[in-house]
């Protein structure tokens, strides 16, 4: 088996290790999860576990950066484009699909805030969050303030509505769509001087 078989397998041992360590995560609290028993979940030994994560904070910070990586892409594309009502309201709906795409690890942030705000991933995860706020309100500090207010209760929205409405009947392709429609009522307003 030539080189890319091997790294095909390692890539698919870390996919593993991340998502039971983030079940895991959700299951028990950060806190309370410990490289054992990750190890345990996954029937391999501790060593195992060593040789692609030295700490729970390496698994999690490895979680983070995949999952986040196309919320970098977004907000670069955003800082590009011209600050129309259109852009803005692309911006909301890929960022939907990302909140979407990630969703073990967004809710697994909102039930463990302070957790995550004592790791650098937090930090991290407020730095995107004001770079996208800034693309939504004109990047300009003089925007009225109702209007910056608006725009950040889109982003809320979008977190919140995510974690709210997880367990409500329905279908989470309609939620999902609901909340961006409510986020991008909001921006449309903010844009619009309402």
């Amino acid at each position: 088996m030539g080189s890319t078989g091997r790294q095909r397998r390692r890539g698919d041992t870390r996919q593993r290790i991340q998502d039971v360590a983030l079940e895991l995560f959700a299951e028990q609290g950060y806190e309370k999860t410990s490289l054992r028993e990750i190890a345990e979940r996954l029937e391999v030994t501790k060593a195992a576990l060593y040789y692609h994560f030295k700490t729970k904070e390496t698994i999690l910070t490895s979680i983070f950066d995949d999952l986040t990586r196309p919320i970098d892409e977004l907000i670069a594309w955003g800082k590009e484009q011209p600050r129309t009502l259109e852009t803005k309201r692309t911006i909301l709906t890929r960022y939907s699909e990302i909140l979407d795409e990630g969703a073990p690890l967004f809710r697994f942030m909102q039930e463990n805030q302070a957790t995550v705000r004592d790791l650098k991933t937090g930090e991290s995860f407020k730095d995107r969050m004001i770079q996208l706020l800034d693309i939504l309100r004109h990047d300009d500090p003089s925007t009225p303030m109702t209007a910056q207010v608006r725009c950040f209760s889109a982003l809320f929205t979008m977190h919140g509505g995510m974690f709210v409405l997880k367990d409500a009947d329905g279908d989470p392709e309609e939620k999902r769509k609901a909340i961006l429609e409510v986020a991008i009522d909001l921006v449309t307003q903010a844009h619009n001087g309402i």
